[in-house]
């Protein structure tokens, strides 16, 4: 099996061929890249290839870069120290991720994927509107506090103080541990724009909800959950069915 390489970090190179090389002798890492512009340039000739491995941050640019530069039907692993949750987007078309520092029974599996995508009739190109998709998740810039008003005065609440945001009455209130209630000037729709998706997620129409604040999951009735929390009630607290299989990934990342 030929690969190639595509990272800044001589001793993150170092050690992904170390590992292959544990795992399968027979593989050959042909070449090693630090760039997005030698990337284009090797992979614009014509290559014996039949797996990448590409960082995402490079010396000069995001790799994905090279994506748009040069039509590739390699498949690729990606090599990332972003957190697992924010890059499910990745686990598209041929494409797999490996989480820095990378370890040997995750980089096994994911040869493993690679063998049976092998035995598929063609590999399938990549997506490059879903990475970009991807890559703009795992780079916002998340709202950190909030502007509440306090009688007269105005006051910030942290992100990690809000137990949970809930719309009531028209209005969307923000719910802190301490089980305080302040009016916000955002929709739900708008939160869920603004908020870490990592931290938060709308489990009905009602309740967007921190994970810090769930203190149980119970099975409901027609297939849903019922989640135990300080302050919320029990009929604000049922995830919504169509929401089930994305909370179950979300309390799992």
């Amino acid at each position: 099996m030929n690969i190639i390489i595509i990272e800044d970090e001589v001793l993150n190179t170092e050690h992904l061929t170390t590992l292959l090389k544990k795992i399968d002798e027979t593989i050959e890492v042909i070449s090693t890249v630090d760039s997005v512009k030698k990337s284009i340039k090797l992979l614009s000739e014509k290559l014996n290839v039949d797996l990448l491995f590409v960082d995402i941050h490079l010396a000069d640019g995001i790799s994905f870069e090279i994506f748009s530069k040069v039509t590739i039907d390699i498949p690729v692993i990606f090599t990332t120290a972003y957190n697992e949750y924010a890059i499910k987007a990745f686990k598209v078309n041929s494409i797999d991720y490996l989480l820095k520092p990378i370890g040997i029974e995750d980089l096994r599996m994911a040869l493993q994927k690679f063998e049976r995508l092998k035995q598929q009739t063609s590999v399938q190109k990549i997506n490059i509107e879903k990475i970009d998709t991807a890559f703009n998740i795992i780079n916002k810039q998340y709202k950190n506090r909030f502007m509440v008003k306090i009688g007269d005065t105005i006051a910030s609440i942290k992100s990690q103080d809000i137990t949970y945001f809930i719309a009531e009455d028209g209005i969307v209130l923000l719910v802190t541990k301490s089980g305080k209630r302040y009016s916000v000037d955002y929709t739900l729709d708008q939160l869920e724009q603004l908020i870490d998706v990592s931290l938060f997620f709308r489990i009905n129409r009602k309740v967007l909800l921190h994970i810090e604040s769930v203190k149980k999951v119970s099975s409901y009735f027609n297939s849903r959950y019922k989640i135990t929390t300080d302050f919320l009630l029990e009929d604000d607290s049922i995830v919504s069915r169509e929401r089930v299989g994305d909370f179950k990934l979300w309390l799992d990342q």
